[in-house]
């Protein structure tokens, strides 16, 4: 035996040069499959070469605006599983006449993602015939497409696979179908910017994986469904641009992972109502240029994650609260401009750690502007208060404030006159003409406090133009 052993082991190596190695077979498509993807994007690019160019497209010839995967046969094959088309390919663009190549997209039976971008320019319409309940798709964006026309295919709602669907500023018209309902693992709707009109319909209450809903820059009517409140993981709501009526829901406020309301734009009125202060997580809160006309909530200062605050154009009436802005530590933008506030300006609006936007602008608010110079000087132009002719600030403050904000310095007082002289040490209290100040105090419309003003004014006046000289001068 061991004889023999030595013998084949002999043989063995005197002949294993002559052996050659066995690569694995390459792994190919299936013949349909590789067809129907070059007629895809024979549809849609401007490049008629592509399928010389890429013979072997999910291996030795990438592209890559396509992605593939190893399907679970015994022989394994290569299965398109992603077609993306945008502006961050540009090689090759989209031919003039793009069209949605239908019969070619069902031969891809394994596409999970189909996102194409600003390629549909002449008009093409999306063919109910695309979407059946075969369908492995989980992503479908169709976005800037301003030749994308009609109506949304009530057979979208078959794709019971389906997570993201964006059909967002493209042209499409009319209502939103109820079969979108059957959409079960939808995550994302987006349907902003299109012409799509009639209320947000019921149906899309069986939602239920919701996370992102975008319909805005539409021309949807009725109320706001108080459905979305019963959709427990929406983080974004943005309504905007449309012509909603009626109050906002109380049952929004149940939203405990909300980040983002935006209902701007509307016909919304008021009153906001206080079942908001549940949106624990939320940081961008927008009502803007609604017929809100109410006072401004409370509660918000509640909402200590507020990052973005706009009520402006909301016809909002009564004085901006005095207290507890200081819990909104993380609040960067705060835009209250063009209601009926009126009263004066908290100081503790300067004590926002992060605020980098105010806008109080075209109001009716009034009094001296005691926001601390460092905060006024820390914002810059980015601080309005304009339009609000009540308003003054202390003669301490620089004028180069004086002038950016548009304000001017407050007027003393005759009491608070006699005060500073006190202060700055003059000993009685008895003007240069010897006449006791008391006597100036009973009559405010002597002669001496008129020219007074008029002496503080013309200083003021040329202070103003010899500053602005100066910054003519160095420009």
């Amino acid at each position: 035996m061991a004889s023999l052993f030595l013998l084949i082991l002999g043989l063995l190596l005197t002949t294993s040069d002559g052996f050659e190695e066995v690569e694995p077979p390459l792994m190919e498509m299936e013949q349909q499959e590789l067809s129907g993807l070059y007629e895809v994007l024979n549809s849609l690019l401007d490049d008629q070469d592509w399928a010389q160019m890429h013979p072997q497209p999910c291996s030795e010839t990438p592209w890559p605006g396509l992605q593939c995967e190893v399907g679970q046969e015994n022989l394994p094959l290569f299965h398109v599983t992603k077609i993306h088309i945008g502006l961050d390919i540009t090689n090759p663009p989209c031919k003039p006449f793009a069209k949605i190549p239908t019969k070619a997209l069902l031969k891809l039976p394994y596409l999970k993602t189909l996102s194409i971008f600003n390629c549909f320019i002449s008009p093409v319409y999306l063919p109910s015939s695309l979407f059946t309940s075969s369908s492995s798709l989980e992503h479908l964006t169709l976005k800037s497409n301003p030749g994308l026309q009609g109506t949304i295919p009530p057979t979208l709602g078959q794709i019971t696979s389906l997570r993201v669907l964006s059909l967002s500023q493209n042209g499409l018209q009319g209502q939103i179908p109820k079969e979108l309902n059957g959409l079960v693992s939808l995550e994302q709707l987006d349907l902003s910017y299109n012409n799509l009109t009639g209320q947000i319909p019921q149906h899309l209450q069986g939602l239920r994986n919701l996370l992102i809903l975008d319909l805005s820059y539409n021309f949807f009517k009725g109320k706001i469904p108080s459905f979305l409140g019963q959709i427990p993981f929406l983080q974004k709501i943005d309504l905007s641009y449309n012509m909603l009526e009626g109050i906002i829901p109380k049952s929004l406020g149940k939203l405990k992972r909300l980040v983002l309301l935006d209902l701007s734009h509307n016909l919304i009125n008021g009153p906001i109502p206080e079942a908001l202060s549940g949106l624990e997580e939320l940081e961008c809160l927008m009502i803007e240029g609604n017929p809100i006309q109410t006072e401004l909530p409370i509660f918000i200062t509640a909402l200590n994650k507020l990052t973005v605050i706009r009520f402006s154009g909301c016809e909002l009436f009564g004085p901006i609260p005095t207290k507890s802005w200081s819990n909104l530590k993380n609040l960067k933008s705060l835009y209250l401009d063009g209601n009926n506030l009126n009263g004066t300006i908290p100081s503790e609006l300067g004590t926002m750690p992060n605020l980098c936007q105010m806008n109080l602008s075209q109001n009716r608010l009034s009094g001296e502007v005691i926001l601390k110079e460092e905060f006024i000087n820390r914002i810059g132009n980015r601080l309005d208060v304009s339009g609000n002719d009540g308003l003054c600030i202390k003669k301490s403050v620089s004028i180069s404030i004086s002038i950016s904000l548009e304000i001017p310095y407050c007027v003393e007082t005759n009491a608070e006159v006699l005060k500073n002289k006190g202060n700055n040490g003059s000993g009685s209290l008895v003007d240069q003409t010897g006449e006791d100040s008391s006597t100036l105090k009973k009559t405010p419309s002597s002669s001496s406090s008129r020219v007074y003003h008029l002496h503080q004014n013309l200083i003021i006046s040329l202070t103003t133009f010899l500053f602005i000289s100066v910054m003519f001068l160095v420009v």
